[in-house]
């Protein structure tokens, strides 16, 4: 189990990163998947455990988007309330957002690469990284998303058409 989760570990981080645009979030539905992968099905062959692991990382995202959407609610709510100007911790700077290409050293390119990903819907950016960057195929992916199978090719299609569109004047 430990080989899997240290191979998995930075494809997991970079997809959680790309669907939140927060390290610190990534990080912790990153650690999350894995201790639930390991918790709950480290019984199960080892084959099993890629398509597992996938579901899990893209529960653990969709479950960060509601919460992200239940607190922006919420913070409406409360400073339409508040007649003093607001609470002071609003107004502190949130965590700094680094530039993608400097964990991958690379320019240009790649970070238009990433601005394109972090641009796609939610489901097409999940599509796209588990089929391109972790290699599943349709069937796991569906899996994975708990969605169809057809659900999986449209995303994809249209996914890789828009990453094409878009990056034409970088890869001709």
């Amino acid at each position: 189990m430990n080989e899997f989760l240290a191979s998995v570990e930075r494809r997991a981080y970079r997809i959680a990163y790309i669907a939140t645009g927060n390290r610190e979030e990534a990080l912790d539905i990153v650690q999350d998947a894995m201790f639930k992968l390991a918790q709950r099905y480290a019984d199960r062959g080892a084959e099993e455990w890629g398509p597992l692991f996938q579901r899990i990382l893209q529960s653990r995202i969709r479950d960060w988007y509601r919460r992200a959407r239940a607190r922006t609610v919420w913070q409406r709510i409360r400073s339409s309330k508040e007649e003093d100007g607001g609470d002071p911790m609003d107004r502190l700077p949130g965590p700094a957002t680094g530039e993608p290409s400097k964990l991958l050293g690379e320019q240009g390119a790649i970070d238009r690469l990433d601005e394109i990903l972090h641009s796609l819907p939610l489901r097409q950016q999940q599509v796209f990284l588990l089929r391109l960057w972790e290699g599943l195929d349709v069937r796991d992916t569906a899996r994975a998303m708990g969605c169809s199978e057809g659900s999986v090719k449209t995303h994809y299609s249209r996914a890789v058409h828009r990453v094409r569109e878009l990056l034409e004047e970088h890869w001709p």
